[in-house]
């Protein structure tokens, strides 16, 4: 499902392991449509993270948000939910650890992150700087 209303766009996918994949293409595609291609890369990466810890900690739907920047702020937002509400917890991952590094990579890549909880869980969200 998508939603667009110009500077943003909104999907809702099932918890299921092609959502991932589905959040990355739709996220790529979108910022293909707002001439932001040199995000798109790094967007489809963190998004990617960010849809995995909702399928692996959470049950229900996971919503995925963009907003594009304005030209006051230059920055992409980007915004993961899911009906959780416990907010996720950076970990210090092994060597030789599978997994337990993606919001040490969210963190180093955005120019800022966050969380917030919501109505029915929370919300992971992150800010892509537009080069200039």
């Amino acid at each position: 499902m998508i939603d667009t209303e110009g500077d943003r766009a909104a999907w809702t996918f099932p918890a299921d392991p092609g959502a991932v994949r589905a959040a990355r293409t739709a996220v790529r595609d979108r910022l293909a449509a707002w001439n932001l291609d040199v995000l798109a890369d790094v967007a489809a990466l963190l998004v990617s993270e960010l849809v995995t810890n909702s399928l692996r900690h959470a049950t229900g739907p996971i919503g995925v948000r963009l907003v594009r920047p304005g030209a006051v702020d230059g920055v992409l937002l980007v915004e993961v939910s899911d009906p959780l509400p416990d907010p996720p917890r950076e970990r210090v991952a092994a060597l030789d650890d599978e997994n337990g590094r993606g919001l040490q990579l969210v963190a180093h890549a955005a120019h800022r992150w966050g969380t917030r909880p919501g109505a029915t869980g929370k919300t992971v969200w992150f800010e892509l700087s537009v080069p200039g």
